[in-house]
């Protein structure tokens, strides 16, 4: 009995990696601010999570700093593949339940993912401190999907929690490291065994290269390894944690971000240290699915005369990460050609390619810059990026119909905020138009070094104390917007139509 009592304490001093899995705004990533502290829903464009992130959090428990590391699984419908890659670098699964709106699309396939990865779960009802919450029938909605509840005679634990309030949030991480020493009794893993991590998200950094965030499953990773996943190869030149605090090591349970792959490995594969003979029981044989290299090799470009049938539109697809990449690719509908697709910032051969294909670019949560747009009107291409997929997918799915309306996305000039002024409870903002012109009543974007800041309405257009309606290339004037950005000098202002 001693024996197995010091093998067991020395399994449980590793993290549980808990994925979080559930439908849209029922409260994930309130719920993991609430346990971290930090405010990352309120980043998120829409509060809608749009890619995996992991995150490691300490707290005291039974006199003892225990740690929790969390996945972050995306709730729109078309990250269903990235959900699944979630559970597979899991040793525990969240269910999160609106006790307000019950059992949604996404819930129900949360709960089939996780009935497939048979991990062990916990039933987690949200908004428990709203006064319209019926937990009593969002339990019965959930006991219909076929999940026995501990309260009802059966094994799946279950528990009430309200983000806004803290209510039971500290009850829930013990009840997640309770379900864990049950799953550590069955389970050996160490930190001295053979290195094996799984790939829950990638991407190409224009200045990093490829990076690659990894949740450890055995073995300790250093800095410096040689290191492999598929047929890609790296040496570990930095591991960072969720924070950006700068690691020596990483070992089972934690989740880290790895630079050093010679191009960004596929989300869901093995990383396992050079000369290992690769295991595949970690996890699945991910569905293949078409994979874009980053900007350090040549992306992946389909030749549109191999469609048997002319598709309606060719698309040059520009994603923030892999996992991203994928997720729109599999929601595409079919009938559109996607001629090229790789992460990474669009380049100009991305706008002369969609212009030789008579398509267009989209991106997806990546920065387009000046040189681009300018590129774009010159060339007469349609350039765009989005924030949120399921707009992304609406658009193309309006031009499937015929509804090219929605996609037109005009630059009807260009300003540089070069000057600021106080004007009773606001800012104005000086510039100088550097191309086209600027009005107003005019919807404008705010960018800063490539990136969009947020879109407003200019509300008030002068020319020294004048008001002005229009300030044509080459002028000068000062811009009040409404609703108000936080400008700098700098900053350029791009008027759309």
């Amino acid at each position: 009995m001693e024996k197995k009592s010091k093998k067991s304490n020395a399994i449980s001093i590793f993290p549980p990696v808990v994925t979080v899995l559930g439908h849209v705004d029922h409260g994930k990533t309130t719920l993991l601010d609430a346990i971290r502290k930090t405010n990352i829903a309120e980043a998120e464009h829409g509060g809608i999570t749009q890619k995996i992130g992991a995150s490691k959090i300490e707290f005291p428990h039974e006199g003892k700093t225990k740690a929790i590391t969390f996945i972050d699984t995306p709730g729109h419908e078309a990250f269903t593949l990235m959900r699944e890659r979630g559970i597979q670098a899991a040793d525990i699964g969240l269910l999160i339940v609106s006790s307000v709106d019950g059992v949604k699309p996404q819930t129900k396939e949360s709960i089939e993912i996780l009935k497939e990865s048979k991990i062990p779960f916990i039933v987690v009802f949200t908004k428990a401190d709203l006064p319209e919450k019926n937990v009593e029938k969002a339990k019965g909605e959930v006991v219909k999907e076929d999940i026995n509840l501990e309260e009802y005679g059966g094994d799946v634990p279950a528990i009430e929690v309200s983000s806004k309030t803290g209510h039971n949030i500290k009850e829930l991480l013990s009840l997640i490291l309770l379900v864990f020493e049950l799953l550590s009794e069955k389970k050996a893993v160490s930190s001295q065994g053979e290195l094996k991590g799984v790939v829950i998200e990638s991407r190409q950094d224009p200045q990093k290269g490829a990076l690659a965030t990894v949740v450890i499953k055995n073995g300790t990773l250093l800095s410096r390894d040689e290191v492999f996943s598929d047929e890609i190869k790296g040496k570990v030149k930095s591991l960072t944690d969720s924070n950006g605090k700068s690691l020596q090591s990483a070992t089972v349970g934690e989740a880290v971000e790895i630079m050093g792959f010679e191009k960004a490995p596929k989300v869901g594969s093995l990383v396992l240290r050079k000369g290992a003979a690769e295991d595949s029981s970690i996890i699945e044989q991910i569905p293949p699915a078409v994979i874009a290299s980053g900007s350090s090799s040549p992306a992946v470009v389909l030749n549109p005369f191999d469609f048997p049938d002319a598709p309606i539109l060719s698309l040059i697809l520009c994603a923030d990460s892999l996992g991203s990449l994928e997720a729109i690719i599999n929601a595409i509908p079919k009938e559109i050609n996607i001629a090229k697709q790789k992460t990474g910032d669009i380049t100009p051969a991305d706008v002369l390619m969609a212009k030789s294909l008579g398509g267009i670019v989209v991106g997806f949560n990546i920065k387009i810059k000046t040189e681009i747009q300018k590129l774009a009107r010159t060339e007469k291409v349609l350039v765009k990026n989005y924030n949120l997929i399921y707009e992304l997918i609406d658009e193309i799915k309006d031009v499937l119909e015929g509804k090219t309306l929605a996609l037109q996305e005009e630059v009807l000039g260009m300003a540089k905020v070069i000057a600021v002024f106080p004007y009773e409870k606001t800012k104005v903002m000086g510039v100088q138009v550097i191309d086209g012109r600027v009005a107003k009543g005019d919807k404008v974007r705010l960018v800063r070094n490539d990136e969009t800041i947020g879109e407003t309405t200019i509300s008030s257009l002068r020319h020294g104390k004048n008001q002005v309606s229009k300030a044509e290339k080459g002028s000068e004037a000062g811009v009040i917007v409404a609703p108000y950005l936080d400008f700098t000098i700098g900053d350029m202002l791009i008027s759309l139509g």
